[in-house]
């Protein structure tokens, strides 16, 4: 197929904007997932077949991957223009830099290796963004199918990377079966396999739906929980002094009107208690004795999120600061569980969002520090855990889940691995006020609760907080910018899926994959130079 420029770059802005209007309410139009690299890879066949520069395919594929980030994730500007634009920018790069990499494969070592080799090395990238200081897995492909749960109840054998692999696959599939349409032998080979990768997985879904009820515990055992919604602005009221104590008392108002005897926990939204504190002195802190008396009352456990600050005499990570009279303070997004029965616990949220609460690689560029975004009054790195925790109430273990931290698929399984029962995600959203993107973060908290088979429960400061269950289906949510509470009864589950015991090992193998078939083009690039060379010499 042969395509002039402005064709080329026709076809960028189409494979980008199928991308976008594929993605959870930016369209949500799902099936166009299965065609939005097709344009991609009509533009990698005419430069490779017409032996064009690899330069030109590197704009062509920017320009598809920019429109992709901007069009799905418009809405981080709402918090942070700067911000944003970094976002779209460094991720383009990052998503360009895969599509070359395959493109330079399949020119050295061949067209059959080089198409096997995309979906190892897209997988791979997607595994390596979630695990560096730059991680941002909110565009993962598998994430796309967050609101057609039907579809892939499978992800509790393969998480979400499983996703990604069906749509890398489905758009090969339907590439080849573009490029060989007058080939009535190959039209046919390919429509079947295309036919087998549609239908099994969506078949496979159903099977895993059908029988999910095996994995239920025959001694049933319940959590009666309270989800308060407490709806204060994060830009004008939520970190403001003055309203402090008002905040914290609508938490406790709100949840008292769903609160019943048998009501286990109550759930709050992260940095509910927003006035920085030193953990060791909670007890003396003017509202505690309110949150005591309250949970004493009810008898019960209440999860909340705080933003919190230890000191340590000795340097504890690279988030330690030495204050001016020589102290050396960590701050925190804190998960704060307190009960009537026990001693209040602490758990420091581990995944941070990147130039908000973490100043990326700033430990080899101190420099950097000084563009960190302003959050609720810190400036700069916060501190994280050295492992994955959870908590541990009277009727079992909960997994506390801030923010950020509900997208990454992995993080949320080793916590079900670890003997999690119930996932509990509290965040707050507010920043980016009524657009995509609290829906998106909620509707991925959905994949969470499949590929660990596990009730979960969301509070969310404006919204939207909810009841979601291990199919993945969402039983109770409430609307944006709404105060509210729920009253819900979920069951506790201990049974592991295989993704929750293996974590992402479709990512892992891909990503040490990739790197050798890389290293093997690599070596492919300069063996005919060497050759090249050794004809020079003897002549």
């Amino acid at each position: 197929m042969t395509l002039n420029r402005k064709q080329r770059f026709l076809a960028s802005i189409i494979s980008g904007t199928a991308l976008f209007l594929a993605f959870p309410h930016t369209g949500s139009l799902t099936p166009l997932i299965f065609l939005g690299f097709i344009p991609l890879l009509v533009i990698e066949e005419h430069i490779h077949k017409s032996g064009l520069p690899s330069r030109n395919l590197l704009i062509h594929s920017f320009v598809a991957f920019l429109i992709f980030n901007i069009g799905t994730s418009w809405w981080i500007w709402n918090a942070d223009p700067g911000g944003a634009i970094f976002a779209f920018l460094f991720n383009t790069v990052v998503m360009t830099a895969v599509f070359q990499a395959f493109h330079f494969t399949r020119k050295h070592i061949g067209s059959k290796q080089g198409y096997l080799s995309f979906p190892f090395y897209w997988i791979g990238f997607e595994y390596l963004h979630n695990h560096w200081e730059f991680a941002h897995p909110w565009l993962t492909l598998g994430n796309t199918f967050s609101i057609r749960t039907s579809w892939i109840q499978w992800y509790e054998y393969t998480g979400v990377s499983g996703g990604t692999l069906w749509v890398l696959t489905m758009n090969l599939l339907c590439f080849l079966l573009l490029m060989n349409w007058k080939q009535k032998k190959a039209i046919k080979g390919t429509s079947i396999v295309l036919a087998i990768f549609l239908i099994t997985p969506l078949i496979v879904s159903f099977i895993c739906s059908a029988t999910y009820g095996s994995m239920i515990n025959k001694n049933k055992e319940y959590i009666h929980a309270v989800i308060v919604q407490p709806n204060i602005d994060p830009y004008n009221e939520k970190f403001e002094e003055s309203t402090f104590f008002n905040q914290n008392q609508k938490i406790l108002k709100l949840a008292g009107t769903k609160v019943e005897k048998n009501t286990d926990l109550i759930l709050a939204p992260e940095t509910a208690i927003s006035g920085t504190f030193l953990e060791s002195r909670l007890k003396s802190l003017f509202i505690y004795p309110m949150y005591r008396d309250s949970l004493k009352k009810w008898n019960t456990n209440l999860l909340i999120g705080a933003s919190t600050m230890v000191f340590f005499n000795k340097k504890n990570s690279n988030a330690s600061r030495t204050l001016e009279n020589g102290n050396i303070i960590e701050y925190y997004n804190t998960s704060l569980l307190m009960g009537s029965n026990q001693e209040p616990s602490f758990i420091h949220k581990s995944k941070l969002v990147p130039g908000v609460e973490q100043i990326p690689y700033a430990h080899y560029i101190p420099f950097l520090e000084t563009l960190a975004i302003e959050n609720g009054g810190i400036v700069g790195s916060l501190g994280i855990e050295d492992s994955v925790k959870i908590m541990q109430i009277a009727k079992g273990k909960i997994a506390p889940i801030v923010c950020y931290e509900s997208v990454f698929s992995e993080f949320v399984a080793a916590q079900t691995n670890i003997g999690a029962q119930l996932l509990c995600v509290i965040t707050n959203d507010g920043w980016w006020g009524d657009t995509p993107g609290y829906k998106q973060h909620f509707s991925f908290a959905r994949l969470r609760a499949i590929e660990n088979r596990r009730w979960l429960i969301r509070s969310a400061n404006t919204g939207k907080s909810g009841v979601i269950d291990p199919t993945g289906k969402v039983i109770e949510e409430t609307k944006w910018w709404e105060e509210k509470a729920l009253a819900t009864t979920v069951e506790l589950l201990n049974t592991k899926t295989i993704y929750a015991t293996l974590g992402d090992y479709l990512g892992r193998s891909s990503a040490f994959l990739s790197v050798f078939i890389f290293i093997f083009a690599i070596s492919k690039k300069i063996k005919p130079n060497h050759r090249k060379n050794d004809k020079r010499s003897t002549k």
